[in-house]
Parts: C-alpha cells; structure tokens; sequence
C-alpha cells in the first residue's frame, strides 16, 4: 500500500513536471514575442549574417530573445539563415517569426532617374538595396560584360532605362547590372527598334541624342520638336552645337560634376573635347545624363520640321523659340542674350 501511494506520486510530480516542460515549450513556440507598437516592424539581414548577427538586430523587438533562440535551435534556423528584407507583425510568436526569416523575403521597390554618371548611379543605388557604392560601380564598369553585351565604358549608363524596379533588397551588384540589362532589353521591343532603324541610328545612338534633348527642355511637350531639330542637323551633316554638351565636357574636364554651369561661354567652344558639339559633328561617344523614357520616345518619334536652331524663349520660360534659318535665329538669340545679360549671369 506504502510502495503504491510513492508510484502514486511519482506518477503525479511526472505529470505535473512534464505539463510545466509542455506549457514552457508551447509558450516558447507560440506565444506572442514581439515588443513594438507599431503593426509591423522591417528586419534587414545581410546576406553574409551569422546567427549572432540576426539576433542583434532582432533583441530591441522581442520580448524574449533567449527563448528565440532555443526554438531556432530546434527548427534548424541557427545554420540556415538568409539574407533579405523580412516584415514582423505585432505579436507574432517565435515559429512565426522563424518561419517569415526562412522564407519571407520581401521585394523593394528601386527607383532611379536623371543620374548624370555611373557613380551617380551607384551611389543612388546602394541606398536602395545591399550593395554598397563602390561593389556597383565596379560592376557597372566591368569591361568584360561591357563588351559581351556591346556597350563601351563611355555609353554604359543608356543601359539603365530609369524607372521603378521591383527586386529584393539582398540583390548582389552584378544581379542588379544584368537585371537592367534585361529591362534594357525588354524596353528595346520591335517597335523602338525598327524606328531607330529608320532614323539611321543605334538604340545606344538614340539615348545618346535623347540625353541632349532632355537637357534642353524640361517640357515634355517641347521634346519631340527639339527632337527634330537635331535629326535634321544630323541629316544635313551640320555640327549639333548643343549647350548641354559644352557644360558635360567642361564638368568632365575638370572631373567636378557638383559644378553648377548657368550659362555657356565662348571660350568654353574651344574645349576639345569629344563632348564638345560646337567641334565635333555627330553625336558625343554617349549620354551626357541619363534621359527619362519621354526623351528617348521624343528621338525616336520626332516632329517632323524644318527647323535648324532654337533658343530659350525669354517671354515664355521653359520654352523656345524655333527658327528655319540662321537671319530668324540670330534675331531670336539676341533676344535672349540681351535678357540674359540683364539677370547678371556670367557662369
């Protein structure tokens, strides 16, 4: 009767001691464990993290970070972590949280635009995505994949169709370069391209000319017109003599791109540079920005004019006036110079 009483008890102390170890796992399984307010909370993991990395970035937004790691001990995450941009909810539970960082990695949105260079370029980049600055532009200017797709150093940045682009954030340098090779691609359908053929130009040509156009208006409107103006200069083997080109060259020269340059002098025409269309016929050796899609549409369905010059329209700010020949343009130019004299503008 005694012996029975202690199995009895043993018996019961078992049941109590494994139901404490049951509810301990349980709650660190499946209780709540997140310790923010806000509905969710963003974690970015690199994509070389170790395990210590994670639970660091992840202690200020749990309760309890040590039955965090007893749980990601059991399901394995200890050896399996992946690099990404992961979102918590409010309250999730441990297996919860494991299981988003498994497999839950979530896309960013990249946007970019009017980059005047590829360090340009990549420093927008790297602020979007893993990548640091100087990993991208490396990849940017690696020759080897420059030449295999037919780009040089100089026209490298028309790759990069500006737009907004749905990747992940943990996204490597040279995952993001041959993604905007495809969208490069993607962007040169059929159509784009039987209508550069009929312009006589290259895709790489057309963003090229589309770059002068978006920096000489920003009135979309006006492109198209712009636009033609300088495929009829082209046509006529005449030198483009493009502002934007004179204010490039001088900006490379002096390998300062910060440089604020309002007005163009005649002494500055005398740079030799390929970049300086006031010396050199055709079209510079690349873009001297990145032009938006509206530009690179604007060359490739231009108005079809006899116009050969234009010049800022001082009655009509952001616009121009457009004249057939040289009498009507210098007429126009004075114009503009005798305003422009009067605002002070001597750079």
């Amino acid at each position: 009767m005694y012996l029975k009483k202690i199995v009895l008890v043993v018996v019961f102390l078992g049941l109590i001691a494994g139901g404490a170890f049951s509810y301990m796992v349980y709650s660190a399984i499946f209780s709540p464990n997140t310790s923010f307010t806000n509905e969710q909370a963003f974690v970015f993991v690199p994509s070389d993290a170790n395990f210590e990395e994670v639970a660091n970035v992840l202690q200020p937004l749990l309760k309890d970070i040590d039955s965090f790691r007893e749980v990601a001990q059991r399901k394995g995450y200890m050896d399996n972590v992946k690099g990404g941009k992961y979102a918590l909810k409010k309250g999730m539970n441990n297996n919860e949280i494991i299981n988003t960082l498994r497999s839950n990695n979530i896309p960013v949105k990249v946007s970019f635009n009017n980059q005047e260079t590829l360090a340009n370029l990549a420093g927008r980049i790297a602020v979007q995505i893993e990548a640091d600055s100087l990993t991208l532009l490396s990849a940017f200017k690696d020759r080897k994949f420059l030449g295999d797709k037919n780009f040089a150093p100089d026209n490298a940045l028309g790759m990069y169709i500006p737009n907004s682009y749905e990747l992940f954030w943990n996204t490597s340098a040279a995952d993001f370069r041959n993604r905007m090779h495809k969208e490069y691609t993607r962007f040169w359908n059929q159509d784009r391209k039987a209508k550069a053929r009929t312009l006589g130009l290259a895709p790489a040509q057309v963003i090229t000319l589309a770059s002068i156009v978006h920096k000489e208006t920003v009135k979309v409107s006006e492109r198209p017109r712009v636009a033609g103006v300088y495929l009829n200069r082209l046509r006529k083997n005449m030198l483009l003599q493009a502002d934007p080109t004179v204010i490039y060259a001088l900006k490379l020269h002096s390998k300062d791109f910060d440089r604020v340059i309002k007005r163009v002098l005649y002494k500055d025409l005398e740079l030799d540079s390929p970049y300086n269309t006031y010396k050199y016929a055709g079209l510079p050796p690349g873009p001297i920005a990145m032009p938006d899609i509206s530009a690179v549409d604007a060359v490739l369905n231009p108005e079809a004019h006899d116009y050969l010059y234009f010049v800022a329209d001082v009655q009509n700010f952001g616009f121009h006036k457009f004249a057939k020949t040289l009498a009507q343009h210098n007429r126009n130019k004075a114009q503009y110079v005798r305003w422009i004299n009067a605002q002070n503008v001597n750079r």
